[in-house]
């Protein structure tokens, strides 16, 4: 017998055993893995670049090892000579599989490319950019005043802009002299002042009057998505946004399996930097190019990330915050060279600056947030909730913000979900299912019709129903308990419990069928029991983490609920309600703030004066500690009811009337039958 393999895709998440010798492309197809190929697997394309990993990864329980694919071969050999290919990478439909192994597939090898969903918004602000340009005229060197250039220009700048300018970088200094002369002694300027005021950097000089605007570029650096904006300096305009794939993503979906990979593999945290750094670097490329920029015309970089993307940015080890006390190298805001985060292809000087971290799991993000949201000025008590991998939750009003994160996991994002998927085309995004006839209707991304509409096939053309994204399968759980499919427990019925011939066995439990795909199994999309449990497992860490806050607040209720984030954004509230996701409040007091933390980036980059404001209000928030409360596991158990085992949530009740049936474990089906009479 064929010995089989363990084989996992990222950013899919999907795995499965394939037998020894299956070629990676064979094994995505195998699996419903998004990898391109248009030559049929004769190495021409090269379109099935993958990028293996190796290492231990304790979460799966498997060790990646360098033999775990098929030596190199004279295809790829024969590929890389004639046209590159970069390093660590292997053409799928020639490298065969000989043991367990961790695949990523880049975003270039995708056919359906990633949505990567973190458009961004920002409250009205101040334009105040820590860089600015400065026109100046410099008096001419002469026999009776022999000073040097750069002494004369930073008279010149102190006398004409009241501007004390720091001595320039040597790369700086050796273009002053060729730059004044061609200039004619008048010269445009940039220069950054710190937001303390204290420090005035020379960042460039042009010859003549400069027409060319100065621009910075806001980064929100996720666990699963990186999101990257070109702004206008001068007019805080966002001229272009580009967004990816974290690639380390297939050292692990979650923080702390990243965490476990960098404490596990020598050089884990080393691999993670320098994957990180890379994509960033390609960002803001594609930036530069998609705004036909000069790149000596990008000036000012904000990141904002969570503590552990903080850490492995800098390229400081995240060890500590793997456990108690979880301690950060530093949480003060960090200012630096963008070249010393690896980001090369803009200005050499450019400046980069990390918002300050709150704790050990509530990084620059959340300080980002609040930034965007101000809770510390709201009247009435405001819960901001970022979901996400990790969860930042923020409680407060005027006179008192707390914060506290909570390990939702990937779930919400379609990982370790049957037929998951991160949001692309061909992506269920939106579900309901009728209480009458429990039939479901779905929209997919790549079309705005409704699955029931008679033109939702010839709308979607290409493209094929995939899978189920991460506001598909909250809106699909919401919406089975809400027509009865499922119980408050969260147990699916059979289908002679739920009236329902789409409830099907799923050997010991049942599933739900959303998609049938005309009768073939291997394409049908399904909500199984596992799903559900994923899903409820997320969703009671979210609300846990939220009642810990209250409790610490000593209140009962909050007076509205704030959904941040990228995903945030596309959550339905009445559903996130249904779920017990957030605290009861009613409905029109749920709202979404978009992508509140790369709002809380564009502002900190527009305006230097509220960099120092949020790292004063970061002092003043309290850190309340999730992983060491014991309150927390209370919360978290009574909440895997659905919306909740114990909390009564009467504004729910008022507008949505939730069905009271409890399903018996094991139902009826014939398999159960069989089933009992063997055990008697």
């Amino acid at each position: 017998m064929t010995e089989e393999h363990q084989v996992i895709f990222f950013p899919s998440g999907k795995r499965g055993l394939v037998p020894e010798n299956t070629t990676i492309l064979q094994a995505a197809r195998r699996l419903g893995v998004d990898l391109d190929s248009v030559c049929g697997g004769l190495g021409i394309c090269s379109k099935c670049q993958v990028e293996p990993t190796f290492g231990e990864f304790a979460k799966h329980g498997m060790t990646a090892d360098p033999n775990a694919l098929s030596p190199w071969n004279a295809v790829e050999e024969r590929y890389r000579q004639k046209r590159g290919l970069l390093e660590g990478r292997r053409l799928g439909c020639q490298a065969r599989i000989a043991g367990d192994v961790v695949v990523s597939v880049p975003p270039e090898s995708q056919i359906n490319k990633q949505v990567i969903r973190k458009e961004i918004s920002a409250r009205p602000f101040t334009l105040e950019a820590a860089t600015k340009l400065f026109f100046v005229r410099v008096d001419e060197p002469d026999m009776k005043s022999p000073t040097g250039d750069f002494e004369r220009l930073r008279v010149a700048m102190k006398k004409q802009w009241d501007l004390d300018i720091l001595p320039p970088e040597l790369s700086l200094l050796s273009r002053l002299q060729p730059v004044l002369r061609r200039g004619n002694w008048e010269v445009t300027v940039a220069v950054h002042t710190a937001h303390d005021n204290e420090r005035q950097t020379l960042i460039d000089v042009w010859p003549g009057l400069l027409e060319e605007s100065l621009y910075g570029i806001a980064i929100d650096l996720g666990s699963t998505t990186i999101a990257a904006h070109l702004v206008n300096l001068e007019t805080g305009e966002v001229v272009a946004s580009a967004g990816q794939m974290n690639p380390q993503i297939r050292f692990g979906e979650d923080l702390m399996s990243r965490v476990s990979y960098a404490m596990m593999n020598p050089d884990g945290s080393t691999e993670m930097t320098r994957v990180v750094r890379e994509t960033l670097g390609e960002l803001c490329s594609g930036l530069v190019k998609e705004g036909s920029l000069v790149p000596e015309t990008i000036v000012e970089l904000v990141f904002v990330c969570n503590p552990i993307m903080h850490h492995l940015l800098l390229g400081l080890d995240p060890v500590e915050l793997g456990q108690a006390p979880f301690a950060l190298a530093t949480s003060d805001s960090i200012g630096i060279k963008a070249s010393e985060v690896g980001i090369m292809d803009i200005n050499p000087r450019a400046q980069a600056y990390i918002l300050p971290c709150i704790a050990g799991h509530v990084g620059a993000d959340a300080a980002a947030v609040v930034l965007s949201e101000v809770p510390n000025q709201s009247e009435d008590l405001v819960l901001i909730v970022d979901v996400g991998t990790n969860a930042e939750i923020i409680l407060g009003n005027y006179e008192r913000v707390l914060a506290c994160s909570s390990p939702t996991g990937p779930a919400f994002e379609g990982a370790q979900i049957s037929s998951g998927q991160r949001a692309a085309k061909g992506a269920i995004e939106r579900v309901e299912i009728s209480p009458a006839t429990k039939e479901p209707r779905f929209q997919v991304i790549g079309s705005d019709l409704w699955s029931d509409h008679r033109d939702f096939r010839k709308s979607l053309g290409d493209t094929q129903i995939t899978g189920i994204c991460g506001s598909g399968i909250i809106e699909a759980v919401a919406e089975m308990r809400l027509a009865g499919i499922m119980d408050q427990s969260g147990l699916i019925g059979s289908p002679k419990q739920t009236g329902t011939r789409r409830s099907i066995a799923d050997g010991r439990t049942y599933s739900y069928v959303i998609y049938e795909a005309g009768g073939d199994p291997l394409r049908q999309i399904a909500v199984t029991q596992a799903d559900v449990r994923a899903i409820q497992l997320a969703k009671s860490a979210l609300y846990a983490g939220a009642r810990l806050l209250m409790d610490e607040m000593g209140v009962a209720t909050v007076a509205r609920v704030v959904l941040a984030g990228a995903f945030g954004a596309h959550i339905s509230p009445k559903h996130a309600l249904i779920l017990g996701m957030i605290p009861d409040v009613p409905l029109p007091k749920v709202t979404s703030a978009g992508n509140a933390a790369g709002n809380g980036a564009l502002i900190a980059l527009c305006n230097r004066s509220m960099r120092t404001e949020i790292e004063a209000v970061v002092g003043e928030i309290t850190k309340v500690e999730t992983a060491i409360e014991p309150r927390f596991q209370e919360h978290f158990v009574a909440a895997n009811g659905i919306p909740h085992g114990i909390d009564p949530f009467p504004n729910l009740s008022k507008t949505i009337s939730l069905p009271t049936e409890r399903f018996r474990a094991g139902g009826n089906s014939a398999a159960d039958k069989r089933r009992r009479r063997r055990k008697n």
